[in-house]
């Protein structure tokens, strides 16, 4: 899999949605390749969404296509400057990876000083928070070769979320914890409370 990240600050939420909208309808059967997106936007105005696609030439493709130059020569003047476009060709899943079903999705975006650790713990310990968690659908994890990455988590709901975010966990689950976040560095974290969410027909 190959996951391409688009982020700026929103001028006109409802153009965008609907050029997000009008995009699955006349452009998606065409995206040979695509396998879906997340988006939404924060409270401070900031639009971030994951697209993915089966391979980086799906996406090539896809970016050559006349009228997907078309589409995002009208879609861009919905955002307030520029626009950041972040390549992640190392992407991995854990526990669903995720579903079109989730109330709630949160982006975290930052940089590890260890991929290959940050990945083997949290997919290490992705049965047993989903015992205690519930709410946690699965997630994805895309990596840039200089160690940045974007993480999206799905969740059945906020209120839930929200809920458990300080529940005590069993002393090894913990340690595998702490030793992620670490491991994870300074993380940004983008809240969509209202996520778009859409994927291709299987």
């Amino acid at each position: 899999m190959f996951i391409q990240v688009i982020q700026g600050k929103v001028a006109d939420s409802e153009r965008l949605q609907a050029q997000m909208d009008r995009w699955v309808r006349e452009l998606q059967p065409g995206a040979t390749g695509w396998l879906g997106s997340t988006g939404g936007t924060t409270d401070d105005g900031t639009y971030v969404c994951t697209v993915r696609f089966e391979s980086e030439e799906a996406a090539r493709r896809n970016s050559d296509r006349p009228e997907q130059g078309a589409w995002w020569a009208d879609t861009e003047s919905c955002f307030a400057g520029p626009v950041t476009f972040i390549d992640c060709p190392d992407v991995s899943e854990w526990l669903q990876g995720g579903s079109d079903e989730a109330g709630f999705v949160q982006v975290m975006e930052g940089h590890t000083s260890d991929a290959a650790r940050m990945r083997e713990l949290l997919e290490r310990s992705a049965e047993e928070i989903h015992r205690l968690r519930p709410e946690i659908i699965g997630g994805t994890i895309a990596l840039q070769p200089n160690g940045d990455y974007v993480e999206t988590v799905y969740f059945t709901d906020e209120a839930q979320a929200r809920a458990h975010e300080s529940a005590e966990m069993p002393a090894p689950l913990a340690e595998a914890m702490r030793e992620e976040q670490e491991v994870m560095g300074t993380v940004t974290y983008l809240d969509l409370h209202h996520p778009w969410l859409v994927s291709a027909s299987r």
